[in-house]
């Protein structure tokens, strides 16, 4: 049903409706930043010329659309599929002012990364979901370590949760934020990754980055009443 639907997007030239749509959506949504000293700090560090990597689950990618404005004159760079679902996708992310790089761990998943790294010489900002495009839901791909290592920038943990929320029947259990919900953002502590690493060490960070967002995203959800996102 999403593929006919994408193909039909694209096909009929409506995905500026789309956009609106979804905009139109999100103004629905109230939006408060929980820690708001951090993310000051965040948006601090980015105007004196720094560089990141901010980090998300899959599961929560809809509702970071109603907060990315706030940095939107960075254009942070994200990547989306090569897939025909991935051209429409990667339309509405440049329209919330992100900058698509095509492909994914599932089909031109090294070109992208590759692309991904070389942006970030030139450019400050990078988003990267931590396990998608197809899961497992909570598992950190290997990439994201790989970025981190290769292009020597931070992983920043970003955190995002909402009261009220539809729970779709995705591999990630996507979550949309039901009209008048509240949303709720907060900044983590960022992760540095050292540029020389044997096997047994790039994969204990990874764990260990792993847990720490898993465990710090389940303390967030249960403060609002989610028990089994994860």
């Amino acid at each position: 049903m999403i593929k006919q639907l994408s193909r039909l997007a694209i096909k009929f030239g409506i995905i500026p409706l789309a956009h609106y749509l979804v905009r139109m959506y999100m103004a629905l949504v109230s939006i408060e930043v929980v820690n708001e000293k951090e993310e000051a700090e965040v948006l601090d560090y980015l105007k004196g010329g720094q560089k990141m990597i901010a980090a998300v689950w899959h599961q929560r990618i809809f509702i970071v659309m109603g907060y990315t404005r706030r940095f939107q004159m960075y254009q942070p760079a994200v990547m989306i599929s090569q897939s025909r679902d991935g051209e429409m996708i990667a339309d509405i992310y440049r329209r919330f002012h992100f900058r698509p790089v095509r492909g994914s761990s599932s089909r031109g998943g090294r070109e992208a990364l590759a692309a991904m790294i070389a942006d970030l010489v030139q450019n400050q900002f990078a988003v990267h979901v931590l396990d998608g495009p197809r899961g497992p839901r909570g598992v950190v791909k290997p990439g994201l370590i790989v970025m981190a290592q290769a292009s020597g920038v931070p992983i920043f943990p970003f955190y995002i949760t909402v009261d009220r929320a539809w729970v779709l029947k995705s591999w990630d259990r996507t979550l949309i934020p039901k009209p008048f919900s509240r949303v709720f953002v907060r900044w983590g502590r960022p992760f540095h990754v050292p540029e020389h690493l044997d096997e047994a060490g790039f994969e204990t960070i990874r764990k260990e980055i792993e847990q720490h967002m898993k465990e710090n995203q389940t303390r967030d959800d249960r403060n609002l009443g989610w028990d089994d996102l994860f």
